[in-house]
């Protein structure tokens, strides 16, 4: 299912939305504004519901059904293809599923009142009649025939009776009408089988696909060689549980690619798990061994998926620089062995404002199995909420940070480290880069890293006081801790030579309290005396300050770690707004060029 989008109308709702959401951590909490808070804001309920609607995400509104109905009647469209979308009482006693039902809507109804201790309201007549949903299985089943349940169905609800070929437990178990000598038939089949009106069939997703391959190797070379495989076998597609290899293959896009081509999961298993199927392996090789330290990479892979019960369906098939195995294990494969590859988000928080946060950095917090940062940085984020184990650190042990958050991605999980402004610019990603590029770990390069970028203190400081950065711009940072002065200060000339608005990072701590009027000074060589200097404090945050004073004033006082020193160039320009303060910008010099323009 897609992720579930948790619609909130009002305050007394929150509570049963953060329940939802704790049960559903891949979900988004959206709240109305000015009412509550908690999550993405919005101001139009209906304009919200049908973006969300006609974008596929699954609707969890909790409010009144008639709501949902009257804001998204403007949108309904076929009804296969719409997701699934759910009333739930305020207190969460009643879920019911307006929309979707069969494409998982009653499911999610079920599955949410006993998370809530509520009940669900499934009106669908086949699933209230027999206890099944026969166009949409159990988790690990796959229906290969849909096109065909409604006339099915039709006819089951009409008095047929129905006939099972093969094993399936749900089917068996339920209040089907069920006889040897049916009218309909339900098959569980092993092999690409074709179905009818009259005759529904099921596959699980038992197959576990192994895969192996040199470095580099083509995604369009392994999806070829699995299709090939599939086809020759006569196996379906859809009864694929997994893709399976070994971890030193984690970083491989082509099997990344044709995981995600089937839409399966992609699992890794470590050598020495790899080397305890030698018993059961075709082909084991001596050459592979020596390579990987394992006799078998797609066979061992596949079985090892599959479980000990499990059999080698297809022994290894070869392409010019792929392999890939087959192993059908005893029933659906649900609870995937294997580690799957890492991620290490680095999350970006903006200045500090929830508004300035981007909607990319929430939903990586969001689906993090841990949070890791500076302690203070969780105060940031308390309105989202958050499913992933928090880990916190004291100011100053930023390599700790970095370390403990490659360690956790190492082991397959989802990982967030959060850095105030933008992650990029003097925060922690050039650390973890710079870790990574150094470290003796193998499994740490094979991590997948991402950054969330965020608003920097520079962007928010500027974009408060107008356009100062319209113009060529640099920023520096005054710290020493890990740049010697001499070089800072080379920095400051070269940018008060080439007249750049030159942002201050770090300008001033408590044992380091000269940089700053140095600077000053430097810069005071280059331009004029009245140069706009901008100084913005906590920005994003309820204590925020911003002033605008001269260059020729600037001094340590009031600046600290929190604040922002923007100082113009030459061209840098202020326009008074009497009682409300005044308007700082550099032109870009479209005037110049519209004079051009007209040939005087």
């Amino acid at each position: 299912m897609n992720e579930p989008a948790i619609i909130v109308l009002t305050r007394n709702g929150q509570e049963t939305a953060k329940r939802i959401c704790a049960a559903l951590p891949e979900s988004e909490i959206f709240v109305r504004r000015g009412r509550t808070t908690g999550g993405t804001e919005f101001d139009d309920t209906g304009e919200t519901l049908r973006n969300l609607f006609t974008n596929g995400r699954t609707i969890i509104g909790i409010c009144a059904a008639g709501i949902l109905i009257r804001l998204l009647a403007p949108v309904f469209n076929s009804k296969r293809e719409e997701p699934p979308v759910l009333a739930v009482s305020e207190d969460g006693g009643i879920v019911i599923p307006l929309l979707g039902g069969h494409r998982g809507g009653n499911r999610l109804a079920t599955e949410l009142s006993k998370t809530l201790g509520g009940q669900s309201a499934i009106t669908t007549t086949s699933d209230r009649r027999y206890g099944v949903a026969l166009d949409d299985p159990p988790s690990g089943w796959v229906l290969s025939n849909p096109e065909n349940a409604n006339t099915f169905l039709a006819r089951l609800l009409g008095g047929a009776n129905i006939q099972v070929h093969g094993v399936a437990d749900w089917v068996t178990k339920s209040d089907l009408p069920l006889s040897k000598s049916g009218d309909l038939i339900i098959e569980v089949a092993d092999t690409v089988t074709e179905g009818g009106p009259d005759h529904l069939v099921y596959y699980k997703r038992d197959l576990a696909i192994g895969i192996g391959c040199e470095r580099d190797t083509s995604a369009d070379e392994i999806k070829n060689l699995v299709t090939q495989v599939l086809a020759t076998n006569n196996l379906p597609r859809t009864a694929i549980a997994g893709i399976y290899s070994i971890d030193l293959k984690m970083d491989e896009p082509g099997i990344a690619e044709t995981a995600a081509s089937v839409s399966v999961p992609l699992r890794f298993f470590d050598p020495d798990t790899l080397e305890a199927e030698t018993p059961r392996l075709a082909n084991p090789s001596e050459v592979v061994f020596r390579e990987v330290g394992a006799h078998g990479v797609a066979e061992a892979a596949a079985l090892a998926a599959a479980g000990m019960e499990s059999a080698l369906l297809v022994p290894k098939v070869k392409s010019p620089r792929a392999t890939c195995a087959i192993a059908r294990a005893t029933g659906p494969i649900e609870d995937h062995p294997g580690t799957p590859r890492g991620r290490l988000s680095l999350v970006s928080l903006g200045p500090g404002q929830e508004g300035w946060r981007s909607g990319e950095a929430a939903q990586r917090l969001r689906d993090a199995e841990d949070i890791i940062g500076f302690k203070a940085y969780f105060n940031l984020i308390e309105d989202i909420p958050l499913s992933g184990d928090i880990h916190t650190f004291e100011i100053g042990a930023e390599s700790d940070r970095v370390q403990k958050a490659f360690a956790l991605a190492a082991t397959g999980r989802r990982v967030a480290l959060i850095c105030s402004g933008d992650a990029g610019i003097y925060a922690m990603a050039a650390l973890a880069f710079e870790i990574l590029e150094e470290t003796p770990h193998a499994s740490w390069r094979r991590i997948l890293i991402d950054v969330a970028p965020g608003i920097s203190a520079m962007q928010a400081a500027a974009a408060r006081i107008g356009a100062p950065l319209g113009h060529d711009f640099c920023t520096i940072s005054l710290s020493d801790l890990l740049t010697p002065w001499p070089i800072i200060e080379r920095r400051i000339k070269a940018a008060a030579k080439g007249d750049f608005v030159v942002a201050f990072y770090n300008p001033v701590s408590k044992r380091r309290v000269t940089q700053l009027p140095a600077a000053r000074d430097i810069l005071l060589s280059h331009r004029p005396k009245n140069t706009p200097v901008v100084l913005a404090r906590n920005l994003g945050r309820p204590n925020e300050a911003v002033r605008v004073i001269s260059l020729d004033e600037l001094s340590t006082d009031g600046v600290d770690m929190t604040t922002l020193v923007l100082v113009g160039s030459s061209e840098t320009r202020r326009i008074n707004r009497g009682s409300e303060g005044v308007w700082v910008y550099t032109p870009r010099g479209y005037a110049a060029k519209q004079v051009e323009g007209t040939g005087e």
